[in-house]
């Protein structure tokens, strides 16, 4: 990992100042050509529509190799906030935090997915200081998603995707260590490659649903057709199936509760690494890192509903039924059957988390104006493969009446310090139980509260 020297760290319990950035409320909707910026353009307020039609040619640019560069949090460094919004830290100095949710009695739960444990934080009322800290589990493998059964208030248990598989562990509200060993609930899940498994419930707890990425960028090496041929696959798989080494990824999947009866809900997703269960309709939620190589500004990255039986386009299409040139000819037969994606994002912006705002059993006191309210959050963690960085940030995702109007809105930004550097990394976001929004980054391995109203934190 890159440091750049003469950058120091500021104490953990710093509190953020509400950025002076102001957002305009007239400042032009970017559309197209102009949506493209990097992080120079980046703030809050600035808002962005992206459309299938505005796709480019593949290699309109040469394909980048722009890893960021991790440097020091600078002393002078802020989160740049929409005006009445602060930000306070929870902790800092985390290996690899990645997903972050919250438990019924409001226990963030937070997967340090490199030290192979389950952190647990438990906030004093109104503030980000930790009463209570704790490491939940340990001994897991590269843990990501979390969540817990049954959905609602009294869980008896905590769900945790490892990158092989599922386990699950006895749980009771505000147990601060699992009371027992795991049970494997899904196995021989392959791990390499895009190892990030995210989890998530249906609203009644009879589906458990699970992401698995591909194991390459776009199976450059997977035989043209699978072993007895592509007529009899075709007729045995659900749409789009991948075989080979990609042979069960690049999909959702879906089980009963105990593991049992999975089945593939939907294929082509290239590396689903977040999902959630959208509170006004139900529907499941997906963000998706898109292929690298083909230039700056190609193939954008997206969240979507997953719907059952659907084909997103990986390896052979993106955006619908745009065909991928290094697989050229090789998929006739799947040609105008990808869907496309409910809300696209820049390319190269590495979405890993989404979580919706929900706000109608907070107090007035902690919740985000009503404006936000069915709105999600998106953390966006960055690429190596764009020329001037873009990602970095949280952006939120407009909605009217529970359906997403295909905008999305810079919300937190500041985590990059220059072209060559970047101090922070968004991975996770969940809404706490009195409106706060909780934010994971593994550039500095912090986590942070954000909160409305001025003078609160």
């Amino acid at each position: 990992m890159i440091r750049f020297a003469g950058l120091a760290a500021i104490p953990v319990a710093f509190l953020l100042a509400t950025t002076s950035f102001a957002q305009q409320s007239d400042q032009p909707l970017l559309k197209g050509e102009a949506a493209f910026g990097d992080w120079h353009a980046d703030r809050p307020g600035v808002r962005r529509l992206i459309r299938p039609e505005d796709l480019h040619a593949p290699f309109v640019t040469e394909s980048a190799s722009n890893g960021p560069g991790l440097a020091e949090r600078p002393e002078d460094a802020k989160l740049q906030l929409p005006p009445g919004f602060s930000a306070e830290m929870i902790a800092s100095g985390i290996g690899n935090p990645r997903v972050v949710r919250v438990a019924p009695n409001g226990d963030l739960f937070v997967a340090n997915s490199q030290a192979d444990q389950i952190r647990l934080y438990r906030l004093a009322e109104g503030s980000a200081q930790p009463a209570r800290k704790a490491i939940f589990a340990r001994n897991l493998n590269r843990p990501y998603g979390i969540t817990f059964y049954p959905p609602g208030d009294n869980p008896e248990w905590v769900y945790v995707a490892n990158s092989d598989g599922v386990v699950r562990f006895p749980y009771r509200n505000g147990d601060l260590k699992a009371s027992g060993n795991p049970e494997t609930i899904v196995s021989n899940i392959p791990s390499n490659g895009h190892w990030t498994r995210d989890i998530a419930f249906s609203p009644d707890g009879k589906t458990l649903y699970m992401s698995v990425g591909s194991l390459s960028n776009v199976a450059e090496s997977m035989e043209k057709e699978p072993d007895g041929g592509l007529d009899a696959w075709v007729k045995s798989k659900p749409l789009g199936a991948t075989w080979g080494y990609e042979d069960g990824r690049a999909n959702v999947l879906a089980f009963d509760p105990d593991g049992k009866n999975g089945h593939i809900v939907a294929t082509g997703l290239r590396n689903c690494s977040g999902m959630t269960v959208q509170p006004a309709t139900g529907a499941l939620w997906c963000v998706v890192n898109e292929r690298d190589q083909l230039g700056d500004n190609l193939p954008f990255e997206y969240a979507t509903t997953v719907k059952q039986g659907a084909f997103y386009g990986w390896p052979w299409y993106y955006i619908g039924n745009n065909e991928d040139p290094r697989h050229e000819g090789e998929r006739p037969d799947l040609a105008g059957k990808a869907t496309i994606p409910d809300v696209l994002m820049q390319a190269h912006s590495a979405p890993l988390n989404i979580a919706f705002y929900d706000g109608r059993n907070f107090t007035a006191e902690s919740s985000f104006p009503a404006e936000y309210q069915g709105d999600a959050f998106v953390a966006l963690h960055g690429s190596w493969n764009r020329g001037i960085r873009t990602g970095y940030k949280v952006v939120r995702l407009r909605f009217r009446d529970g359906k997403p109007t295909g905008e999305y809105e810079d919300f937190i930004t500041g985590f990059v310090v220059s072209n060559a550097a970047v101090w922070g990394r968004p991975v996770g976001v969940a809404v706490a139980n009195d409106g706060a929004l909780i934010v994971t980054e593994d550039g500095s391995g912090s986590i942070w509260r954000v909160t409305y109203g001025q003078g609160r934190s």
